[in-house]
C-alpha cells in the first residue's frame, strides 16, 4: 500500500483537497439525482451515481498519469497547441450540438467513443500554457507594442472567438487570468493599459452596432443582455426563476442545513446537480457546509500559489499560477451565482458538479500542477543528495587527512634523527 502510495507524487496537500472535494461531491449528486430521476424523469439514481463515479474515477487517472510526466516537455508544445485546439473550437462553433435546451453549441461529440466533449475546456487550457511559454521565453528581452501584441493576440483571438458567441461567461474567464498572469508576468504596464482601452473601445462599439442593427446580433446576444439587464431586478423569467430558488435553497439551510439528501430545492433548480449544486449543499449542509467548501477552495488556491512560487522556473511558475487560479476562480463564480453576486453563467463548481468535461479538463490542469511541485520536490531531493556527498567527501578527506597525519608523526618517532633532536 505504501508502495503504491509513493507513486501519487507531487504537493500532498493539493492530492488531499481533491480527494476530499471528490469524494464529498457524491453526496450533493446524489441528492440532485433523485430529482432527475422522480421530477424530470431521467436515468436511475444508481446509474446517475456510476456515470458520476466514472466521471470522478476517469478524472484521478488523467491526474495520475499527468503528474507523472516532467512538465517541461510543455515548453515544446505550449507555442503550437492552440493550433490544433482552435481548429477544433472553430469546429464546434460551426457543428456543435445544444445540449439540455441550451442555445449554444458548445458541444461535441468524440467518434466511436459517444461521449459528449466541451472543447472550450480544452482551448482554456492551451490559451494559459501558451501565454505562461511566452512570458517564460522573453522574460529577459525588450520588445515592442505591436510586436507583443502580434504573438499574444492571433492565438488569443483564435481561442477566444468561436467560444465567444456560445459561451460569454468561459471566454470571460479566460480573458480575466490572461490579465492577471500577464501581470504577475510584468508584461510592461503601459501596453496592458493599451490592450484593455481598445478591448473596451471594441466592446462599446460591438454593443452599440447590435443595438442599431439588431439583425447583425449573434443568436445568443439577447440572452446576455438579458442576463445582465435583469441582474437583481425582480422580472420574472428562467435565470431569476433559479436565482429565487437558488436563493430560498440556502435560506433553508440555515446554519446546519436539512440532512444530506433531504433538499427540496433540488425538485425546482433545473440545474441542481451542476450549476446550481452550492445552493444545493447550503442547503442540506447548512452555513457551515457551505463555508467548509469555500475554505477548501481557499486553501487550494493558497497550494497553487505555493507551487508557483517554488516553481523550479519562470514557465512552471506561470502555469501554476494560471491553471490553479483559474479552478479556484471558476468555484467562486458558480458560488457567486448562487448567491447572486454574480448573474448566471452556467460555470460548475469545480471537481463537485456533475458533467465529464469539466472534471476531466480540471483534472488536466490539476496534473500540470502537481508535476510542476513532483519537479521542485525532484529538484530538493536533487540539492540535498548533493549536500549529503559533499559532506560525506568532506568527512572522507577529513578522515584521510588525520591518517596521513598521523602516519607522518608515526614515521617522526621511528627516524633516529628525529629521535635525537627530541632528546
Amino acid at each position: 500500500m505504501r508502495k503504491l502510495l509513493s507513486q501519487f507524487q507531487g504537493d500532498k496537500a493539493i492530492w488531499a483537497y481533491v480527494v476530499l472535494l471528490a469524494l464529498f461531491s457524491f453526496m450533493p449528486v446524489f441528492s440532485a439525482s433523485t430529482n432527475l430521476v422522480h421530477v424530470v424523469g431521467t436515468g436511475s439514481i444508481i446509474g446517475l451515481l456510476f456515470k458520476h463515479f466514472g466521471h470522478i474515477f476517469v478524472g484521478i487517472v488523467i491526474i495520475f498519469f499527468v503528474h507523472r510526466i516532467p512538465f517541461d516537455r510543455l515548453k515544446y508544445l505550449a507555442p503550437i497547441a492552440w493550433v490544433p485546439v482552435s481548429l477544433l473550437l472553430f469546429i464546434t462553433a460551426l457543428q456543435g450540438m445544444m445540449i439540455g435546451g441550451a442555445n449554444a453549441s458548445r458541444w461535441i461529440k468524440i467518434p466511436l467513443l459517444n461521449i459528449s466533449f466541451q472543447p472550450s475546456s480544452l482551448g482554456w487550457i492551451a490559451l494559459i500554457a501558451y501565454i505562461s511559454w511566452f512570458l517564460w521565453r522573453f522574460a529577459d528581452e525588450k520588445y515592442t507594442f505591436g510586436w507583443s501584441l502580434l504573438w499574444l493576440g492571433v492565438p488569443t483571438a483564435f481561442i477566444i472567438g468561436p467560444v465567444l458567441p456560445s459561451n460569454l461567461s468561459t471566454a470571460a474567464i479566460i480573458l480575466f487570468t490572461i490579465g492577471l498572469l500577464l501581470f504577475v508576468g510584468k508584461y510592461p504596464t503601459k501596453y496592458m493599459t493599451k490592450i484593455i482601452t481598445g478591448c473596451a473601445i471594441m466592446v462599446a462599439l460591438a454593443i452599440g452596432m447590435f443595438k442599431a442593427f439588431p439583425d447583425m446580433a449573434p443568436s445568443r446576444y439577447k440572452t446576455w443582455e438579458a442576463r445582465f439587464s435583469r441582474f437583481g431586478s425582480e422580472d420574472k423569467d428562467e435565470d431569476r426563476y433559479q436565482i429565487e430558488n437558488a436563493k430560498i435553497a440556502i435560506a433553508q439551510g440555515q446554519m446546519f442545513g436539512v440532512g444530506p439528501g433531504k433538499s427540496v430545492q433540488k425538485n425546482f433548480l433545473p440545474q441542481s446537480s451542476s450549476d446550481f449544486i452550492y445552493a444545493i449543499i447550503v442547503e442540506e449542509f447548512g452555513f457551515l457546509g457551505g463555508i467548509s467548501i469555500l475554505i477548501v477552495y481557499i486553501l487550494l488556491l493558497f497550494r497553487f500559489l505555493v507551487v508557483s512560487n517554488k516553481a523550479p522556473n519562470l514557465f512552471g511558475k506561470y502555469l501554476a499560477f494560471g491553471l490553479g487560479f483559474s479552478i479556484v476562480f471558476q468555484a467562486f463564480i458558480n458560488m457567486g451565482v448562487a448567491v447572486e453576486i454574480f448573474p448566471t453563467t452556467g460555470q460548475p463548481l469545480p471537481l463537485v458538479s456533475s458533467g465529464g468535461t469539466s472534471i476531466w479538463m480540471t483534472c488536466v490542469s490539476l496534473g500540470i500542477i502537481l508535476s510542476i511541485s513532483r519537479k521542485e520536490e525532484q529538484v530538493k531531493e536533487q540539492l540535498a543528495n548533493q549536500e549529503k556527498k559533499q559532506e560525506e567527501f568532506k568527512r572522507i578527506l577529513e578522515e584521510q587527512q588525520a591518517e596521513d597525519d598521523l602516519k607522518n608523526e608515526n614515521d617522526s618517532d621511528d627516524n633516529p634523527i628525529y629521535a635525537v633532536l627530541n632528546k
